[in-house]
């Protein structure tokens, strides 16, 4: 056995010992290695069982613990300097998820937060995680030191910083935050007029907000609040108050005293019912209270004469108020997943244009309501216990959907064929026996021409030939046609058109009887009697009627679809009053020039014509809001054109020939709604077109060229 000297034992033991002073300062020298983790191994990176890095039997691996060492790290005189390691910074140590301190939450509003608000007058604060308001923001409205300290040079180079030229707070959005509670010192913004607190946590609300005169919106919808402030109800200029998605178990009687209140949204809550008092609020024209547990409505519900949209889907209603009629204003109603048993007449809602009752216990459609609803558009009746359709369903002209699936019909009426706007009939559901299923599976279209040719061998067979006499809009069908009821005179009998019916509905509505032409007379009548929606849907015409001039003050709605008309005339531009007008289903591919002056025109649809282009006067209408332009052979997309139209928000072009969409379409943000499925162009693609309109439009700003 080879023997070794003293001298080689104490290098290597130097040599250890400078190992592990490296060690340590590579682990920020806050390790201990004396542990018996590091004393058994000798250093981390030595897992050896004791063998050196002079390899398996050199002496010093058999150095006990008890043999004589140099002191850890100290110096050896043939050891080579060690290298010199940069001290570690120290990080102090954060969590992502941590309690909020109230410095950072004063922090989140900045000098420029602060100054921007004081130009505009608009604060906005949310998503930024704020667990409790800046104190500063409560004195934004005073004069603060730095702005008074300025002096007069100073003032003359930036005047806009001055105090006197900045702007009260009125504005100001703390919602998506994690809140609690508001301070007291709220009462200190006394010019606020919008307050947003939505999606936080806050379980009350201070009295003092009730000091807050000017307040005209409050919205504190996704919090967890029981009640409101008797303070609040006293807000003179309170207009729209969202308290939705919180834990309301009732509405305070108190709310009576908001006249002003315009927007009440209280859905998603617990209400078990409504106060008495609610039909003081005679200015509300929204009333949404949809996903509580209201078992019944308040008899003073239909004061409020203002009401155009209730919302109380998902209730626990048995029936409704029989004086709905009175509710005069009402255009949609909502009434799903409740347990009413039977619907009123609606006697007096003529401006109903939604009815959706679905999944309800509903047995009959009483007769009397299809006549009391002329623009009844949408009727979702599906999932009740329908058993029959009245065939008075028919008076139902401006129907565009109806929806009777899943109920207990067998028989459907061949009157639905005269209904010439509807284009979406749902009867799935229903044990129908009098129509094949074959015929049900091909869609509304191929259903309503079924009924119809019944309808016609039906009158056959009694005796009425082909020519059916429609008199539900005061008109005479066959005189209309030069038929027998037509004196040798020329002159229009007395009783037609009915002045009665024309004056009562405003509308004159001729459909699916095959006229080419309309006698000028009609349209006197039509004139005098205060007229103004035209309706002359599913027949011949080959171009509008010329008495339609006679009406050109008073016409706000026009509907010619379904036609043959080839060529707009001219004097179309003199309707001054005209808001919407439906071209669609013709021959259709130009319009004349002049039909750029329809300032007031705010819907047109020319969908499945023949226009390769879209008419450069359909550009110059300043006030349309809606385009329907499907189903034509379109191949471009003017966009500096559509530029020019700033109040367009739908836009539907499904079913043409555009080969390619121009990135700069998605500059156009006023465009809401936009419709371009079954083109032919490669992007965007068929996955990002179903996405919907904001996918489509990123995604063509992301492709704009810089």
């Amino acid at each position: 056995m080879m023997n070794f000297s003293a001298q080689e034992d104490a290098e290597f033991s130097s040599f250890r010992g400078a190992q592990e002073c490296d060690q340590a300062s590579a682990f920020g020298g806050d390790f201990d290695f004396g542990h018996s983790c590091f004393t058994h191994y000798g250093c981390p990176s030595d897992m050896s069982n004791g063998i050196g890095p002079r390899g398996r039997g050199h002496p010093s691996a058999r150095v006990t613990a008890s043999a004589s060492r140099i002191p850890r790290c100290a110096p050896s005189p043939r050891q080579t300097p060690p290298v010199a390691h940069s001290p570690r910074p120290s990080y102090s140590f954060r969590p992502i998820f941590h309690e909020r301190s109230n410095h950072e939450d004063d922090q989140v509003l900045t000098q420029q937060l602060w100054k921007l608000a004081r130009k505009s007058g608009t604060l906005n604060l949310s998503n930024k995680a704020l667990a409790r308001v800046p104190e500063r923001l409560y004195d934004i409205n005073e004069a603060d030191t730095e702005s008074k300290a300025v002096n007069l040079e100073q003032l003359t180079i930036k005047e806009e910083d001055a105090w006197w030229n900045q702007v009260p707070l009125n504005n100001l959005d703390l919602s998506s935050n994690t809140l609690t509670h508001i301070s007291p010192k709220i009462e200190n913004l006394q010019s606020l007029t919008v307050l947003t607190l939505h999606d936080n946590a806050l379980v009350e609300l201070p009295s003092e907000i009730g000091k807050l005169e000017k307040l005209m919106r409050l919205n504190v919808s996704h919090n967890k609040l029981s009640q409101l402030p008797r303070s609040i109800y006293s807000l003179p200029e309170l207009r729209h108050l969202n308290i939705s998605y919180n834990e309301f178990n009732e509405v305070d009687p108190d709310i009576s005293d908001l006249h002003m209140l315009e927007f009440l949204d209280g859905g998603h809550n617990n209400i078990q019912s409504l106060p008495g008092g609610i039909g003081f609020l005679v200015r509300l024209t929204a009333l949404l209270l949809p996903y509580n547990h209201i078992k019944e409505l308040p008899p003073d519900l239909v004061n409020m004469r203002s009401l155009q949209k209730i919302d109380l889907m998902q209730n626990d209603l048995t029936c409704l108020p029989e004086d709905m009629g009175l509710l005069r204003k009402l255009e949609c109603l909502y009434l799903q997943h409740n347990d009413i048993l039977e619907l009123p007449e609606f006697e007096g809602n003529e401006t109903l244009s939604e009815l959706h009752a679905s999944n309800n216990f509903i047995k009959t459609i009483p007769t009397a309501m299809c006549g009391n609803l002329p623009h009844l558009k949408i009727l979702d009746l599906r999932d009740n216990k329908i058993t029959e359709l009245p065939d008075e369903l028919c008076l139902l002209r401006n129907l565009n959907r109806l929806d009777v699936s899943n109920n207990t019909i067998s028989v459907l009426p061949t009157t639905l064929s005269s209904l010439a706007h509807l284009i979406s009939l749902q009867v799935e559901g229903n044990p129908i026996k009098t129509i094949r299923r074959d015929i049900l599976q091909c869609g509304t279209a191929r259903i309503l021409k079924t009924l119809h040719e019944r309808a016609l061998a039906k009158s056959k067979e009694e005796g009425g030939g082909s020519d059916l006499a429609s008199t539900s809009a005061g008109i005479s069908v066959t005189r209309l046609r030069g038929g027998a009821g037509q004196s040798d005179s020329g002159e229009i009998p007395g009783n037609f058109p009915d002045r009665y019916k024309l004056r009562h509905s405003r509308t004159l509505a001729v459909n699916l009887e095959e006229l080419t032409e309309v006698p000028d007379q009609v349209f006197q009548i039509a004139r005098d009697e205060g007229v103004h929606v035209v309706d002359f849907a599913r027949n011949q015409l080959s171009t509008l009627p010329n008495g339609l001039q006679h009406m050109k003050d008073l016409v706000t709605e026009l509907v010619l679809s379904n036609n043959v008309i080839g060529y707009v005339p001219q004097f179309i531009s003199q309707f001054t009053r005209i808001s919407f007008l439906n071209l669609s289903n013709n021959l259709l591919n130009d319009l004349p020039k002049e039909f750029g002056v329809l300032n007031t025109l705010r819907e047109l649809n020319i969908a499945n014509n023949r226009f390769s282009f879209i008419p450069n006067c359909v550009y110059e209408l300043q006030g349309l809001e809606i385009l329907i332009a499907s189903e034509n052979h379109i191949k471009t997309l003017n966009v500096s054109g559509l530029q020019s139209m700033p109040r367009l928000s739908t836009l539907d072009l499904r079913n043409n020939d555009i080969d390619a969409v121009p990135p700069t379409l998605g500059n156009l943000t006023n465009i809401t709604h936009l419709e371009l499925v079954g083109n032919p162009f490669r992007q965007p693609r068929h996955q990002i077109l179903m996405k919907g309109t904001d996918a489509i439009m990123s995604y063509l700003r992301d492709r704009i060229p810089t």
